[in-house]
C-alpha cells in the first residue's frame, strides 16, 4: 500500500490583457484562484508541494520518457522501436531538436516542476502556520525536489537557465553553466538538508529525508571530481547520522511492489495503479510508471527499450561461491536462456525474440502478471544503498584510499553470494585504475537498467576520448555515432533557443 497520498493540483493563473485599457473589463474568472487568492492556508502549502510530487507522473519524466535518455542512450540499451526517429534518439541521430518524445517533453516537464517548486518556496513563507515545523518542511521539500530536477537537467543538456522565482510566460531567463546549476543545487540541497527528518511517518514515506538529500548531493559532487565532499556526504549514510540503511537480503525486492520502501531504499518514488487516466492535470490522471510497457518483450509491451546482450555476458563471467551463474542476473535482465539458467521463469508468458535479445527487467511485473500496461504501481528505487556502498568504494579510490574500499564493495558482492573482492581478483592490489576499471563491472552487474549509467559513463570520462568510445563500441555500435564534444549532451530543444535571444544552442549542434 502506498503511504505517501499524493494530491494533484492545478493552478491557473489569469494574465489579464487589455487592448482598451479599460478596467472594467479586466474580468476576473470565479472558477480559477490567482496567486493572490490562493495561498493563504497551510492546506494551500501542502498541495503546493504535493503538486511537485505529481510531475514524477508526467510523461517527460519518470512516468516514461526519461528513462529513455539515461538508461536507452547508454551502452546498457538502445532502441530497434518501429517508430524511427524514437530509435534514432538513442543513436545520437538528433535531427529534429524539437522531437517532442527525445528532447522537449522531458525539457516541458522539468522546467514545470521548478515552477512548481518555486511557487511554494516563494508564497509559502508568507503563509501563518501554527506548525512552523512543518512550514519548515515544506519549504525543505520544494528545495530538494527542485534540486533533484535540475541535476537532471545538468546531466542531460548541462547549460541551462536556473529559474528561481515563479515565472510568466513572456520570461526569457538567461542561461546558465553546468558549473553554476551544479552551485544554485548544493545550496538548495545544503538548505535542505537542515529542516528535513532522517525519517517520516508511515503515512508521509516517500517524502526526501536527509539521506535522501546526502545522495543526491554525493552525486552531484561526484559528477565535479569533488571527492573529499562527496566522502563527507556519503558518510553521513555510511557511518554518521543518517547510517540507518542496510542491504535488503533478497535483492528482488528492490524492483517489486512487494517489500517497497525498505531498508535499502535511500529515495524512491512511490508509484500506483489506483487512478487509470492520462499524465495531463485531469482529476484522473495516472500516479503510475508506463516503463515496464515500453521496455517488455514483444507480445507483452512495446518493446521500444532493449537491454544490449553485453550485460548477460557481464554477468556470467564470474560464478558464484557455488560455483553457479551471478543470480542478480535473474532479476535484472530477461533473456533467451534464463530459463535454461534459472529455470522457468516466464510465468506463463508467452516470448517473442531472439538467441541474443535482451530487455531490462527491473520494474517489471514479470513475478505476478504475463502483460504489461501504463500502470505499473512498482515504485522506482531513484537512489538505493547498494549505489551508496559502490559511490564510496569509487571515492575513496580517488582519494588514494584503495585499500579502505574494497570492504564497500565486498558488501554488495556478499549478498549475491560473490566471493570477496580480493578473492577474485587479487592482481587489482591497491592499483588505482585497475579497482576503478573493476568497480565499473560492478556497478553494470549491481545497478544496470537503474538509470545510472550515463552519468557514470560521463563522471569517468569515458565520453571524452576517442578510445575510450572505441571501447564502448565493442559494446553498444550506436557510438559509431557518437561525436566527441556534441553528444555527451542534448541539444537544447529549437523552439526554446529560437523563443528566447538569451539561450545559445550547446555547443556543435
Amino acid at each position: 500500500m502506498k503511504h505517501l497520498k499524493i494530491i494533484l493540483v492545478s493552478f491557473s493563473f489569469l494574465y489579464l490583457l487589455s487592448a482598451c485599457n479599460k478596467d472594467e473589463l479586466d474580468l476576473a474568472s470565479p472558477n480559477d484562484l490567482t496567486t493572490v487568492q490562493y495561498w493563504k492556508t497551510p492546506s494551500d502549502a501542502e498541495k503546493g508541494v504535493n503538486s511537485i510530487y505529481a510531475m514524477f507522473y508526467k510523461d517527460g519524466l519518470w512516468a516514461r520518457w526519461i528513462y529513455f535518455r539515461l538508461d536507452l542512450t547508454s551502452d546498457e540499451g538502445f532502441s530497434q522501436s518501429p517508430w524511427t526517429e524514437l530509435a534514432d534518439w538513442t543513436k545520437f541521430n538528433y535531427v529534429n531538436y524539437d522531437f517532442w518524445e527525445g528532447n522537449s517533453v522531458t525539457w516541458r516537464d522539468t522546467y514545470k516542476a521548478a515552477f512548481r517548486a518555486n511557487q511554494v518556496l516563494a508564497y509559502v513563507p508568507n503563509i501563518e502556520f501554527e506548525d512552523n515545523v512543518r512550514k519548515s518542511q515544506i519549504i525543505a521539500e520544494a528545495k530538494f525536489l527542485r534540486a533533484l530536477h535540475y541535476y537532471y537537467a545538468a546531466i542531460l543538456w548541462e547549460n541551462v537557465p536556473l529559474v528561481l522565482e515563479p515565472s510568466s510566460p513572456e520570461d526569457l531567463p538567461a542561461q546558465n553553466t553546468q558549473e553554476e546549476v551544479f552551485a544554485q543545487i548544493e545550496s538548495d540541497l545544503n538548505d535542505a538538508f537542515n529542516d528535513l527528518p532522517l525519517e517520516w511517518d508511515n503515512f508521509n514515506i516517500g517524502r526526501p529525508t536527509k539521506g535522501a538529500v546526502k545522495a543526491i548531493l554525493a552525486k552531484m559532487y561526484m559528477q565535479e571530481h569533488r571527492w573529499q565532499d562527496a566522502k563527507l556526504a556519503l558518510e553521513f549514510l555510511i557511518s554518521g547520522q543518517g547510517a540507518i540503511y542496510s542491504l535488503v537480503d533478497n535483492f528482488e525486492d528492490n524492483f517489486t511492489d512487494n517489500n517497497e520502501n525498505n531498508s535499502e531504499s535511500v529515495f524512491e518514488i512511490q508509484f500506483g495503479d489506483q487512478r487509470l487516466g492520462g499524465t495531463g492535470e485531469g482529476a484522473d490522471a495516472a500516479v503510475s510508471s508506463q516503463r515496464a510497457q515500453f521496455f517488455a518483450p514483444r507480445n507483452i509491451g512495446w518493446s521500444d527499450g532493449q537491454a544490449r546482450y553485453w550485460l548477460v555476458d557481464a554477468f556470467k563471467q564470474e560464478a558464484n561461491m557455488q560455483g553457479g551463474i551471478d543470480e542478480r542476473l535473474k532479476y535484472s535482465l530477461f533473456y533467451a536462456d534464463s530459463n535454461t539458467d534459472f529455470g522457468t521463469l516466464t510465468y506463463g508468458r508467452n516470448w517473442e525474440w531472439g538467441a541474443e535479445e535482451t530487455w531490462f527487467k527491473k520494474g517489471s511485473r514479470s513475478y505476478y502478471r504475463t502483460n504489461e500496461d501504463y500502470y505499473s504501481q512498482v515504485n522506482w528505487r531513484l537512489v538505493r544503498y547498494a549505489d551508496i556502498l559502490l559511490r564510496y568504494a569509487e571515492v575513496l579510490n580517488e582519494l588514494d584510499m584503495t585499500a579502505d574500499a574494497y570492504q564497500y564493495v565486498d558488501m554488495v558482492r556478499a549478498r549475491s553470494n560473490m566471493a570477496p573482492l580480493a578473492t577474485a581478483y587479487p592482481q587489482i592490489g591497491n592499483n588505482h585504475d585497475q579497482f576503478l576499471d573493476r568497480l565499473k563491472i560492478e556497478r553494470v552487474l549491481e545497478l544496470c537498467g537503474e538509470s545510472v549509467r550515463w552519468e557514470d559513463l560521463k563522471r569517468w570520462g569515458d565520453l571524452d576520448t576517442q578510445a575510450s568510445i572505441d571501447e564502448i563500441i565493442t559494446r553498444d555500435p550506436d557510438f559509431n555515432n557518437f561525436v566527441i564534444g556534441k553528444n555527451n549532451r542534448l541539444p537544447i530543444p529549437l523552439s526554446e533557443v529560437q523563443n528566447n535571444p538569451n539561450l545559445n544552442q550547446n555547443p556543435n549542434y
